[in-house]
């Protein structure tokens, strides 16, 4: 598993410490955002509320649920910056969990964009391009580890 540089998580953590304190709210401005740049993916959650419509399944207690799943992965990536490699087997478990209920790696990438747009939007001017660039290091690292996962489960199922 790849290493952050000292620079990149000073940079996450400092960032992350306001926004870490209030998860949900920034967790929906993200998942707002992930349903805007790709629609379909609202089919994949099938709650008891029509989750037909971003509004009404943003709103639903299970998707709200949902999100904070989320925003504490993203927490424990950020308590982890130094020990990443301790995440490994639960997010290699992830990615089988996304890839079980029809979750493309394509997905990962949209999420991805969807997580520095949710930056961008509640840090203003504190979001530079360096900052950018180290959630981008964090975040593919996250991302290859669950692809490893995802793509052990595909094979799993196609054997």
């Amino acid at each position: 598993m790849e290493k952050l540089s000292e620079k990149d998580k000073g940079l996450i953590r400092d960032s992350w410490e306001s926004l870490g304190k209030n998860k949900v709210p920034h967790g929906i401005v993200m998942f707002t955002r992930l349903f805007e740049l790709d629609p379909a993916l609202l089919t994949l959650f099938s709650y008891s509320t029509n989750c037909g419509v971003a509004p009404e399944c943003l709103s639903s207690p299970e998707f709200l649920e949902h999100v904070t799943k989320v925003m504490l992965v993203i927490d424990a990536a950020v308590s982890h910056l130094d020990d990443l490699h301790t995440l490994e087997e639960f997010l290699l478990n992830l990615g089988r969990k996304h890839q079980a209920v029809g979750v493309k790696t394509q997905s990962f990438a949209v999420v991805g964009e969807s997580l520095l747009y949710m930056l961008q939007s509640s840090l203003g001017p504190a979001y530079t391009t360096p900052l950018r660039q180290a959630w981008l290091n964090m975040y593919s690292i996250v991302v290859s580890a669950m692809t490893r996962g995802w793509a052990k489960n595909g094979e799993h199922k196609s054997n």
